[in-house]
């Protein structure tokens, strides 16, 4: 059974999640939060698998309290509801460590396979999100200049990090930067789903990433996917 918390300031809109989390047999609402800090609260006394949480609520906001659940190292993972107009904070919220952004008006089937996803340890990013928002993040990484000492690999090197990865395991790193879903990879490669599971697996382990957002981020930070 899977255990969330619904953190919305919306009474309406709480309502309309726990109606729907309720009608599936391995989804249980715990609670319900009107703003970050009592999310923050629940999220201490209930220990939930996953917060169900909104950016814009009074007082404390959703990133805010974001980052304050993931600072505590609890095994709690949360999962941001956010809307088109607003790539800004899903930006801000990746860095607060969120585990993944749907839009408000995903379908039901999204959001219910979104918690699932979360829950389990994968890392979930809306597609009509996915290139919006890793752009935004693309922006901010810094553009070294012609003196710099950076890091960053250059034509003919290459990062460390991905060293360890072999070429199938590069070519997948590089579709999941591009925001690909295990589906599509798997449709578009020519394989079978659970083996793009597998290689996202150990593409994790390998480089040390959290999940698949921090994969994501590698991806950029290497180079091995361009901002548009």
């Amino acid at each position: 059974m899977t255990t969330v918390l619904i953190a919305d300031d919306q009474p309406l809109q709480r309502f309309g999640f726990r109606m729907l989390l309720e009608s599936q047999d391995d989804l249980t609402v715990l609670g319900e939060a009107a703003n970050g800090a009592e999310a923050i609260r629940m999220t201490a006394e209930l220990s939930p698998d996953v917060v169900l949480m909104d950016v814009r609520m009074p007082g404390l906001d959703g990133i805010e309290a974001t980052r304050r659940i993931v600072a505590t190292g609890d095994r709690t993972r949360v999962l941001i509801l956010t809307t088109f107009d607003l790539d800004e904070y899903a930006y801000a919220g990746l860095r607060a460590g969120a585990s993944g952004f749907l839009v408000k008006d995903a379908q039901p089937e999204e959001l219910l396979s979104g918690i699932r996803s979360v829950a389990s340890g994968d890392a979930v990013v809306a597609p009509s999100l996915t290139r919006r928002l890793l752009d935004a993040y693309a922006r901010h990484l810094p553009t070294p200049g012609p003196d710099s000492d950076s890091d960053a690999p250059t034509a003919g090197h290459t990062d460390a990090r991905l060293d360890a990865l072999t070429e199938r395991e590069r070519e997948i790193l590089t579709v999941v930067g591009r925001g690909w879903t295990n589906t599509e990879i798997a449709t578009r490669l020519h394989l079978a789903e659970s083996t793009v599971k597998t290689h996202v697996g150990r593409i994790l382990a390998k480089t040390g990433s959290r999940d698949r957002i921090q994969a994501v981020i590698l991806a950029y930070d290497t180079k091995l996917v361009e901002p548009s």
